[in-house]
């Protein structure tokens, strides 16, 4: 049976000091600090959930934070806690989250991790859920620096605003607010990033001894630079690019960060060797995978959960989310791909066609101004102009299933539940309210009845009570 663990206070937090042997000194935690309300976003919502390339800054944290695989991940919330914890566990089921009830600082809200990071013994990586732009190859970094604790530096085209880093041969001595700063520390060009790392139980040590005697009364964690030099270990300085640790905290730093994200996007999918036709006016979501030699063309705006295999082709003015898209297959012009939509290889889907939640099958083309919801479509099938599923009765949805090599005509109305067999048509305008047998020609229409002289006949007599309404409002 193991020793018990000894126990330490830690800004009115009991927490345990590790065990050497628990765990490997190459281990990983990552600390995501997301409590802040963020009051100059001038919204209800907290500032960490609002979307980023269609998801949530902190799910930009989250996933950065993710590929450098730690053993545990720990996100600090507190403004709307609750609101914060359910998108956590979207992304990650396994994070564990902890709240800091009371707003007194970086510091303060690290040591709310504390009790999580208890059995650990290893690296703690810190950094900030409102910081959606960090690479994981700085995390990673920080993860490998072999100092003691590590900061991230950058040098800044405007560095007025960020605090210093200063430095000696020794590494880093210490961080300096800009307000704090004396003139000669104001031209220094190094900056701090605020992301961190820290062994552990050195950070917990250093959390220890930390104090809040400032003009705001909070506890931070750029202190932690003096306090572990102070006791001689060694800290060092990881450099970053300057929109890595640009944070989110009004509307217009979002929209920033968006415009960074996508030239970020653009950039590397050209060079994976994917084909955009006119790059700046193309746009990602944060988890799009395109195959190379794809092909896409202008404004076509990407949503969530989207893939599309090598060789597609996505044509000008399409919409994607939720999709899969197979090689050889063409989407567009003025095409949407919802949720669900499933395309074989060398499917054609055309402009002004909606898909959602369906498959289609190899070789199916669904040229011109159609519906597919619901429904599941057999290979080489044709698809006419105007053809829709009519897939919801006002209270559910139903399924329509379209065999292989069946021809649709042109204005089908398929009214779910339905099934259309292998080789079968439909003729065009027609109301499919029944199962079509393979290889049987369905005509659900009314018969075309023709009147001679009855369209003159028509015409006069509108015309007579278009002239008589006017001559009342004379009279009137």
């Amino acid at each position: 049976m193991p020793p018990p663990l000894a126990t330490r206070r830690v800004m009115g937090k009991t927490c345990a000091t590790p065990r050497e042997d628990e765990f490997m000194s190459r281990s990983t935690a990552l600390v995501i600090l997301a409590a802040g309300q963020g009051t100059r976003m001038n919204s209800d919502l907290p500032k960490v959930l609002h979307k980023l390339a269609g998801a949530p800054v902190l799910a930009h944290a989250m996933r950065a934070g993710a590929q450098i695989e730690p053993d545990r991940t720990i996100v600090v919330t507190g403004h709307e806690a609750e609101q914060v914890e359910q998108a956590v566990r979207e992304f990650d089921e396994a994070a564990i989250c902890v709240r800091q009830t009371e707003q007194l600082g970086t510091g303060h809200a690290v040591a709310q991790a504390l009790p999580a990071l208890e059995g650990f013994s290893g690296r703690v990586i810190i950094l900030y859920g409102d910081t959606p732009l960090v690479r994981p190859e700085t995390l990673q970094a920080l993860a490998d620096n072999p100092a003691e604790i590590a900061i991230t530096g950058f040098h800044a085209a405007d560095p007025r605003r960020y605090g210093r880093l200063i430095t000696s041969d020794r590494g880093l001595e210490r961080i300096v607010e800009f307000k704090d700063a004396k003139d000669e520390e104001r031209a220094i060009s190094l900056c701090n990033g605020g992301m961190m790392a820290v062994s552990y139980p050195l950070l917990a040590e250093l959390l220890a001894e930390m104090k809040n005697d400032n003009a705001a009364g909070e506890y931070y964690l750029t202190d932690l630079v003096s306090l572990a030099r102070a006791r001689g270990a060694q800290a060092a300085v990881v450099m970053c690019k300057e929109d890595e640790v640009l944070g989110v905290d009004t509307r217009s730093q979002l929209a920033r960060a968006e415009a960074l994200f996508q030239a970020r996007a653009r950039a590397e999918a050209l060079e994976n060797g994917v084909t955009l036709t006119a790059p700046e006016t193309v746009f990602f979501a944060f988890d799009t995978v395109i195959g190379r030699d794809a092909i896409v063309g202008p404004n076509v705006v990407f949503g969530s959960g989207v893939t599309v295999e090598s060789g597609a082709e996505i044509r000008a003015f399409c919409h994607l989310e939720g999709c899969h898209i197979s090689r050889g297959a063409t989407v567009g012009p003025f095409a949407r791909l919802r949720p669900g939509a499933e395309l074989a290889e060398d499917v054609h889907v055309g402009n002004f066609v909606e898909i959602k939640n369906a498959i289609l099958d190899e070789g199916v083309k669904v040229g011109h101004l159609s519906y597919l919801g619901d429904a599941h479509v057999g290979e080489h099938t044709n698809i006419g102009a105007g053809t829709i599923t009519c897939n919801y009765d006002g209270v559910m949805k139903h399924r329509t299933e379209i065999g292989a090599r069946a021809f649709i005509g042109s204005d089908t109305m398929l009214v779910a539940p339905v099934r259309i067999g292998a080789g079968a048509f439909t003729a065009t305008g027609s109301v499919i309210t029944q199962d079509v047998p393979a290889e049987a020609l369905a005509i659900a229409r009314a018969r075309q009845e023709n009147k001679p002289g009855f369209a003159t006949r028509l015409v006069e007599k509108l015309k007579k009570a278009k002239a008589a309404r006017a001559a009342r409002r004379e009279l009137n």
